[in-house]
């Protein structure tokens, strides 16, 4: 039986070096029922001829080059989806590349009910394997909400686009706002669809994470955005009731510990994303779950700093 259209949205800035091999590990599916829509965000490197060179191919249904920057991937993320002809999307970041049975595997694991489907993946700084997904069993479906509260309230554990399909009629029900973000829309993303289905993870390692100079996590963490847009997608979580006033704080308070430890952080950041989470927590620092979270020194620092209206570092 013919199974669903999928539809490959291949969203690109200035990743020329890494495009041939994303796009072939997208051809090379064993899975046949998809098309692939090429999208570049006004590169400055050589992508625009890496990407014409696909034109006429009978996988690819759209090449559009923008000539002007939208400023956020998420935008172009949009804009595929409104071009996408599936009942389902992949959206392949340009800089990964897959195993030819991502697609096939996946597929596989849909139900009427899912939202969501998705692989394991492995992280790679050229041949060098940083770190890899850790999946509990080697395949499950979970009722959305129940996946979002175990899984995707502290981490992202779909923390690459590329390991994951989603059912585009869902994508018409969670609004706009995840395009408005510059580092955590994926998350906001992956969250939001769960609210409409199930959750099926499959878990084979099917996907490469591909870390590089010009990937956008780095600088993410380094100038305190990653910190800064969790704050804001944790209140948008609380408005939509998806978690609760006691969740909310101890989501910030465990957070702010992670900052605090964090090397990645510049110093002229640190304290930019301290000042953050000192307002957003107030007199919840001085709590006793504050104590068990933050540990004795940091909770004697910030009680002195409460007390005598000092600074303490």
């Amino acid at each position: 039986m013919r199974g669903p259209l999928v539809s490959v949205i291949i969203p690109n800035y200035n990743h020329a070096p890494y495009l041939h091999q994303r796009i072939q590990s997208v051809l090379e599916q064993t899975y046949p029922h998809f098309e692939v829509i090429l999208l570049d965000d006004c590169s400055t490197d050589d992508s625009a001829a890496v990407l014409d060179s696909y034109r006429g191919h009978e996988k690819v249904s759209h090449v559009v080059i923008n000539e002007q920057n939208s400023g956020t991937t998420f935008k172009q993320w949009a804009r595929g989806i409104a071009l996408a002809q599936g009942e389902w999307v992949w959206i392949a970041e340009s800089d990964d590349w897959c195993e030819p049975t991502l697609l096939q595997n996946l597929v596989d694991g849909i139900q009427p009910n899912t939202s969501l489907a998705f692989c394991q993946s492995v992280t790679v700084r050229d041949n060098e394997v940083l770190w890899t997904s850790q999946p509990k069993a080697l395949a499950c479906t979970r009722p959305g909400p129940g996946f979002v509260q175990e899984n995707m309230l502290r981490n992202n554990v779909i923390f690459n686009s590329s390991m994951c399909i989603f059912r585009k009629a869902n994508y018409y029900a969670i609004g706009s706002e995840f395009t408005s973000y510059r580092f955590c829309g994926d998350w906001l993303f992956w969250i939001a669809l769960a609210q409409h289905g199930d959750v099926y993870e499959s878990g084979r390692f099917l996907n490469y994470f591909r870390k590089h100079g010009a990937d956008v996590s780095g600088p993410a963490y380094q100038n305190g955005l990653a910190y800064t847009e969790y704050v804001r997608l944790l209140d948008y979580l609380a408005d939509k009731r998806i978690i609760k006033a006691d969740q909310l704080e101890q989501l910030l308070l465990l957070k702010f510990q992670e900052s605090i430890y964090d090397q990645r952080l510049r110093p002229e950041s640190k304290g930019a994303v301290a000042h953050l989470f000192y307002g957003r927590l107030g007199q919840a620092l001085l709590s006793p779950a504050a104590y068990r979270v933050l540990g004795k020194k940091k909770f004697l620092q910030i009680l002195l700093q409460k007390t005598f209206a000092c600074r303490v570092i």
